[in-house]
């Protein structure tokens, strides 16, 4: 019998059957995979509808029964993302390079390991972190905390990418540069970074669907705001804490509230992804 495998028709026969099984684990795979995002999809889209209207985005919380909306958590979730994201993009552009372009040794190794570390570590660990370091030696809870804790969760992701995409740039290009008499940082920031600046502005906008729906880390930074909290510096309102709050509520109201903010959250990083992949996707753009 093996040696009837061993034959040429034996071999053909066991490739095709190997490449058959495989592609139906694949195909069975995919399948399961785009149900489950379709049933996520339409339990939210049947349970959050229901209270998307206008009061959602003019009223802040209220109490139940007061026809409250989710104002003042959506305009925190954004102002501490985008801070995230203001604190985290730079200083992991700033490392991206570093890591490609001049680390060498143990530094870069180190470097190296602790945001691959960072990638992988539990959001609620970061809350932690943030709370002993930044909340308890002030005295309260703040949305700047809040924002420092995303940022810690963005700052792995931009690193990563930006280090990938500069290493992707043809070394040609850097010795071009040089030969026509620029510095080694003219190079990477004019032609490195505007060469991979389709993969870095990808790493950025991922890192804020990271950042966008985390709540463990707001728990124990921004904790949350019932009313309306424009400063740093005290406790700030964010949809995905208002949606833990929510979800376990006995009110009819409060649990509709929770559905149609965990609708906007996956709108938002939907709506992230697909500009990923049909925008900065693309090569050229």
């Amino acid at each position: 019998m093996r040696d009837r495998w061993k034959t040429p028709g034996g071999l053909a026969f066991r490739r095709q059957f190997t490449d058959r099984l495989a592609s139906g684990f694949s195909y069975a795979a995919t399948t399961v995979s785009v149900l489950a995002l379709a049933s996520i999809v339409w339990t939210l889209l049947s349970r959050g509808l229901p209270g998307l209207t206008l009061l959602t985005f003019t009223h802040m919380t209220a109490s139940p029964g007061q026809e409250g909306g989710l104002a003042n958590a959506i305009a925190g979730s954004l102002f501490q993302t985008a801070a995230a994201i203001a604190l985290g993009a730079p200083l992991g552009l700033m490392c991206g390079i570093y890591l490609a372009d001049y680390g060498q040794g143990k530094l870069a190794s180190t470097v190296r390991f602790v945001s691959d570390m960072l990638l992988s570590a539990p959001s609620i660990l970061i809350g932690l972190f943030v709370y002993q370091t930044i909340v308890a030696p002030i005295g309260h809870f703040s949305g700047f905390a809040g924002a420092i804790a995303l940022a810690i969760l963005a700052l792995p992701i931009v690193v990563r990418t930006t280090e990938d995409m500069l290493r992707l740039v043809p070394v040609s290009m850097r010795e071009a540069g040089i030969a026509l008499g620029a510095s080694k940082w003219r190079v990477i920031l004019f032609i490195c970074l505007r060469a991979a600046k389709t993969g870095v502005m990808t790493g950025i906008l991922l890192a804020v669907a990271r950042v966008a729906g985390e709540t463990a880390p707001l728990l124990f930074t921004s904790l949350g705001n019932s009313g309306w909290s424009f400063s740093p510096a005290e406790p700030m309102a964010s949809l995905p804490v208002t949606i833990y709050q929510y979800a376990g509520s006995a009110f009819t109201d409060w649990a509709q509230m929770a559905w149609t903010g965990a609708l906007l959250i996956t709108l938002g990083v939907l709506a992230i992804n697909i500009l990923v992949r049909t925008g900065f996707g693309r090569n050229g753009t």
